[in-house]
């Protein structure tokens, strides 16, 4: 066959197979869409968000060279500045108070800066004054200075009055200006820095300082870190990059892999509709290969047909995926529920290369599915298969099942791996093996089922032969489910993973709310000692207990941890759920509680002596390990007395009471809300436990919105697959039923043999996929859990969801096999097998 007629060849078989089946051409190009469509729509929503955060940052820090900033809102002494500024290799230096605030109830990040100094460190930050008139210049000391989008959110106006509340006092200030080189979306506020000290008691305490090197950013380094105190480290632009990628790098990670879930199952439908393509083509493909065509020419001719149908559905993914992360970030932000990047919305930008990536992912796909089944066509005799429109496959051979088992092996030893850079890779790879040893075992699964039922038979003739069918070509079932068993089986791993998570966190919060009522004071501020007195002396408090909770910075490169400040002794296991604790600490230590995110973060052990940024030289030993689900970067806690000898600070911000019996803690609430410090009483906010409790699992429920709806898709998808699949499959067999007619046997027992065969397929991919999620479900939990996020919990069986996703897929196949059974029993029979004569 020349070059020209085989091309030719190619040509028509692509052409008259998408004429005559479009419907299937359609839905697996749906499929390819689907998947690149999710997996794009995140990565453009995690690239977005990550880009808003740096512009925040940006906004924030003015672009110095490097920072000398404070571990703890507390600050550091403001005699630091001046050893600073005169370091060799320091061409100039600014100090800045940093603190959040509100304007008009808004809120923003206000700055109180030198503004002598920041033209030189950082003129991002440079205000520019409005004409005032009948104010002249003598107030604009102590005036604020609003970013755009400040003023748009708090409805300022410049050289208009505002009420500013920062660290638990308010003030009114003078708007004087706008700060011009701030970005849009930056919510940023500058202010002198003596009046942001006066105004907001923050005399002698500064939070920053922003460096302008003129010497190699190492060596000035190094001199910096012989010079500062422990309440003090150096921060940059890397380390500012990698800590708002460690806040939610697990989490945006995880979402890739769930949003490619949905790409996996298209290429495994693209799989079984090729499959199904090239089988019923063989006798085709035989007599053109009789013709002279190579055996390369079947595999071209499906390998192109997978192209084009993986070009049409990358490209409609992308779109979609554009639109998708559009409507996501308007509706979710730029964390999808789960509440990272909150200092500004996110815009949504375009990443070419990862459309670039996305559409090689969904064209990939497409192809890899398609060259699986092309090459075992390929491999058959011409001969055999002109004669033999079947499965070219000895139904008495035995189906083998070692390749399955060695990847189920292979993925446990990848599941005891380590994490890779604080990534869980070898535990993803660990479930692709899983999935993929799953699935090849389907057929071997398919035989064990079949078997008893095989043997035994029935008196109805439909069941034994919908029994026998599926018992003597298991591949075809395998072929027929695999897109089925792998959205099943990842969809069931993450419901069980979900559930474990959600029952784990509802058991803590209801140990750990051991309290009736809890009164919080936001914005820095907080009970000081007076105040704490006259709130335990409110009629019907039966107890109260007061405690203080603030950010610690242990390392630049990622998020603060937070910092606990309560009384722990005799109370330790009320309030916090002990992972592992010491029996005896040594003569005069002090002891720290750390949670268990913070002991996997930094690698604390039980008995472990540390050093702290609290302090001068204080020596802290790791007393106990205790879970929290609450802090993703870490917790540490401190009895309240060491912690007040330490620091100095007495203030607390946390109240749990526990209300005396026949009390109302409702009205003891308002009532303590009531004799809050009227400085503070706008920041003073409370709440009972079973609100509390009942909010913490909303809270749950919204952090993993995306991920149900990730679910929700990929089973969809496969619900999908499963009705193209059957209704390709029993069309394909229209012959094999005008032969069972020609017998004897009737248009209602086929139909319910073939409702049978639907049912039993729905049942074994149900049962694989459940299985099989099952094992995946372990892997998420003990590895991918732990390794990402750095939490623990032990397995809760969602057996609701299993039944339902079974008989979901039972009735789904049965139905769609009903349905297509009736097109291919309505040809006349002597029409249908035409062929064989």
């Amino acid at each position: 066959m020349s070059a020209r007629t085989s091309r030719l060849a190619l040509v028509w078989l692509i052409a008259s197979e998408w004429r005559t089946h479009p419907t299937r051409v359609a839905l697996t190009a749906l499929a390819i869409a689907v998947g690149v469509a999710l997996g794009f729509a995140v990565n453009l929503i995690n690239h977005s968000a990550l880009q808003s955060f740096d512009d925040a940052m940006h906004g924030v820090n003015g672009a110095a060279d490097l920072q000398v900033r404070a571990v703890s809102p507390r600050g550091i002494d403001e005699h630091l500045y001046p050893k600073v500024a005169r370091l060799v290799g320091i061409a100039d230096a600014s100090p800045v108070v940093e603190m959040p605030a509100t304007a008009n109830g808004a809120n923003f990040n206000m700055l109180g800066v030198d503004m002598l100094r920041i033209a030189a460190v950082t003129p991002s930050l440079l205000a520019k004054p409005a004409p005032l008139s009948g104010k002249g210049d003598s107030g604009l000391g102590g005036a604020l200075f609003l970013s755009e989008t400040a003023l748009r959110i708090s409805h300022s106006r410049i050289g208009q009055m505002a009420m500013i509340a920062a660290n638990g006092h308010r003030r009114q200030i003078l708007i004087a200006g706008t700060l011009p080189a701030v970005a849009d979306g930056q919510s940023i506020g500058v202010i002198d820095i003596a009046a942001a000290q006066w105004y907001f008691a923050r005399l002698g305490r500064i939070d920053r300082i922003d460096v302008k090197l003129a010497d190699d950013a190492g060596a000035v380094g190094n001199r910096l870190r012989a010079i500062l105190p422990s309440d003090a480290l150096i921060a940059d632009a890397d380390s500012d990059g990698a800590q708002g990628g460690a806040m939610s790098r697990a989490y945006r990670i995880n979402l890739d892999m769930l949003a490619l879930v949905a790409l996996l199952t298209g290429a495994f439908l693209v799989y079984s509709a090729q499959s199904l393509s090239v089988a019923r083509r063989l006798r085709t493909f035989a007599l053109i290969r009789t013709l002279g065509l190579p055996r390369g020419g079947i595999v071209t001719t499906v390998a192109l047909e997978g192209l084009l149908i993986g070009s049409i559905g990358a490209v409609l993914g992308l779109l979609a995926g554009y639109g998708i992360a559009w409507i996501a970030l308007r509706h979710f932000g730029g964390s999808l529920g789960a509440r990272y990047f909150e200092q500004g919305g996110a815009q949504l930008g375009f990443a070419p290369w990862a459309a670039l990536g996305f559409l090689a992912l969904g064209i990939f796909a497409a192809v890899a599915g398609s060259i699986l089944p092309a090459r075992s066509a390929a491999r058959a005799a011409p001969a055999v298969a002109l004669r033999n429109a079947g499965d070219v496959v000895d139904p008495r051979m035995p189906v083998p099942w070692k390749p399955a088992l060695v990847l189920m092996i292979v993925g446990g030893l990848l599941a005891l791996l380590p994490a890779v850079g604080g990534l869980p890779l070898f535990g993803f790879l660990a479930i692709g093996s899983m999935l993929a040893g799953g699935i090849i075992g389907v057929p071997w699964f398919a035989r064990q089922l079949l078997a008893p039922l095989a043997l035994r038979g029935s008196r109805q003739v439909a069941a034994d032969l919908a029994i026998r069918h599926l018992h003597g070509a298991p591949g075809q079932a395998a072929t027929a489910l695999c897109g089925i068993v792998a959205s099943t089986a990842l969809m069931i791993a993450m419901a069980v993973m979900v559930t474990s998570f959600r029952t784990a966190v509802d058991q803590w919060v209801g140990q750990i709310l051991s309290s009736d009522v809890y009164v919080r004071v936001n914005g820095g501020a907080g009970f000081d000692r007076a105040t704490q007195a006259r709130l335990a002396s409110t009629p019907g408090i039966a107890d109260i207990t007061f405690s203080r909770s603030t950010p610690l910075s242990i390392r630049p490169d990622r998020p603060p941890l937070t910092l606990i400040a309560q009384p722990v002794a005799g109370r330790g296991p009320a309030t916090m759920v002990m992972i592992d604790r010491v029996d005896a600490l040594p003569a005069g230590a002090i002891p720290i509680w750390v949670s268990e995110p913070a002991a996997l973060i930094y690698g604390w052990h039980i008995g472990d002596r540390l050093h702290l940024p609290i302090g001068k030289g204080a020596i802290f030993t790791v007393a106990g390990i205790w879970r929290d689900y609450l802090r993703q970067q870490g917790a540490i806690t401190i009895e309240s007395r060491d912690y007040d000898a330490l620091t100095g600070d007495t203030v607390r911000n946390l109240a749990a009471i526990t209300v005396a019996p026949h009390a109302d803690a409702a009205n003891i609430l308002r009532y303590v809300i009531t004799r809050a410090p009227a400085d503070i009483a706008d920041l003073v906010s409370g709440s009972e436990t079973h609100l509390m409790r009942r909010f913490a699992l909303e809270l749950f429920d919204r952090s993993f919105a995306i991920t149900y709806l990730l679910e929700g898709v990929a089973i969809m998808v496969g619900l999908a697959g499963v009705g193209a699949t059957m209704s390709a499959q029993t069309i394909a067999r229209a012959r094999e039923f005008g032969m069972l007619r020609h017998i004897g046997v009737g248009k209602a027992q086929i139909i319910a043999m073939i409702a049978t065969e639907g049912a039993l397929l729905g049942l074994i991919g149900g049962l694989s996929g459940v299985a099989l999620g099952a094992i995946i479900a372990q892997v998420l939990i003990h590895v991918i859990n732990p390794q990402s996020f750095n939490w623990t919990m032990t397995t809760s069986w969602p057996f609701g969801t299993m039944i339902a996703v079974i008989a979901a897929l039972v009735v789904a196949a049965a139905s769609t096999a009903i349905i297509a059974g009736r097109r291919a029993v309505a040809i006349d029979a002597v029409r249908a097998v035409r062929e064989d004569w």
